[in-house]
């Protein structure tokens, strides 16, 4: 058991969103935040840095969102709907696009690091669709 869903569990109220969607969502955001700082940093120490130049800056931006969405998201006290999904449609797009200037190149760090972002943004829309089920 992660320590996402294991800190979930400690949650002395009812959620407002399916808990292991919530959780699967969380990781998925702490995992993207990291591989986009490991990405971008790569990409500094790549030959070519120039031609990097936008694909560290959206690493650097989806790795801010990503972190923040999984902050928002591990605090459900007093949740508010319209925000977690703002947020959650932030990091969604970030991720998105992150991902798509990763797999314009052919370095295995912009691989690695567009996987994680396809994965944090399916997790993000899952997430949506569930708070959208349940307004």
């Amino acid at each position: 058991m992660s320590n996402v869903q294991q800190m979930l569990d400690t949650y002395p109220r009812s959620f407002n969103v399916d808990k292991d969607l919530l959780a699967s969502c969380i990781e998925a955001c702490v995992d993207c935040a990291q591989a986009c700082t490991a990405c971008g940093d790569a990409c500094l120490s790549e030959e070519a840095v120039d031609h990097m130049a936008k694909c560290i800056r959206l690493d650097a931006d989806c790795a801010d969102v990503c972190a923040a969405t999984g902050r928002v998201l591990s605090r459900q006290t007093e949740y508010d709907a319209n925000v977690t999904r703002a947020v959650l449609a932030a990091c969604r797009t970030v991720c998105a696009s992150c991902a798509d200037e990763c797999e314009r190149h052919s370095h295995e760090h912009c691989r690695l690091c567009a996987e994680a972002c396809r994965r944090c943004e399916q997790a993000c829309d899952r997430l949506l669709d569930a708070i959208s089920e349940r307004a």
